[in-house]
C-alpha cells in the first residue's frame, strides 16, 4: 500500500515545483517515519484522531501534502501556504474534500505520529548533495554526471524500496551516485575509482 502513497508525494511535488531538498525531506518524512509508524499509533491510541480511524487512502493523500508542507516550512525561506496545498488537495484527492482547518488538524497528527521529531538533516539526498559536490571537485568526469537522472534513481529507489530497511542513508546516496555514474557517464571516459572513492567517503 506505500507506493500509491509515495507516487502521489512525487507527483504533487512536481505540481507545487518545490526543491530538490523539499522534495527528499517530505519524502524521508513519509515514506521513512510517517507511514511506517502509523498503525502502531493508531493502535495504541483509544482517542486516535478521526484522520486515523479508519486511515483512509484520501487520508493518507492529506498527509502526504502535510510533509511537503512541513519540509517547506524547514527548507524554504518562503514556505508555501496551506492554500497552495488545498487547492492541489482539491484537485487531486477525490475521495474527500478537505477544509483548511482540516489540513492545520492533519499537521498536528502528522507530528504526533513523529513524536514532533521533524529533523530531516539525515535523508538520504542531504548525503547525496554532499557527494555530488565533492565528486565534482575531485574529477574531472564529475561534469558529466546528469544529475537530474540521480534524482530519478532516488525516486525509484522511494517507489521500489523501503529505503530506511535497507541501508543507512549515507550508504543509500553512494549507491545512487555510483549508478548514476555507471547509467549516465560514458563508459570511456570511466577513469576515476568511483568505488573506492565513495567507500572512502561513507566510513569518514
Amino acid at each position: 500500500m506505500r507506493l500509491p502513497f509515495v507516487e502521489f508525494l512525487i507527483q504533487s511535488t512536481q505540481e507545487l515545483d518545490v526543491g530538490p531538498i523539499v522534495k527528499y525531506a517530505a519524502l524521508s518524512l513519509f515514506a521513512d517515519r510517517f507511514y511506517p509508524s502509523l498503525s502502531r499509533f493508531a493502535q495504541g491510541n483509544d482517542k486516535a484522531n478521526w484522520l486515523l480511524q479508519p486511515i483512509r487512502e484520501s487520508n493518507l493523500q492529506l498527509f502526504a501534502l502535510i510533509s511537503i508542507w512541513i519540509s517547506s516550512k524547514i527548507h524554504d525561506s518562503c514556505p508555501l501556504p496551506v492554500k497552495c496545498l488545498k487547492f492541489l488537495g482539491d484537485t487531486t484527492i477525490k475521495e474527500q474534500h478537505f477544509t483548511t482547518r482540516d489540513f492545520l488538524e492533519a499537521e498536528v497528527v502528522f507530528l504526533q505520529v513523529l513524536d514532533f521529531e521533524i529533523g530531516t538533516a539525515n535523508n538520504a539526498f542531504v548525503f547525496f548533495e554532499e557527494l555530488y559536490i565533492q565528486f565534482k571537485g575531485v574529477a574531472k568526469v564529475g561534469e558529466l554526471l546528469n544529475f537530474e537522472a540521480c534524482m530519478d534513481i532516488m525516486d525509484l529507489v522511494y517507489e521500489k524500496e523501503e529505503t530506511s530497511l535497507l541501508h543507512s542513508s549515507r550508504l543509500l546516496a553512494a549507491s545512487i551516485l555510483v549508478a548514476s555514474y555507471v547509467i549516465t557517464v560514458p563508459k570511456k571516459k570511466w577513469e576515476f575509482p568511483v568505488l573506492p572513492w565513495v567507500k572512502q567517503g561513507t566510513q569518514s
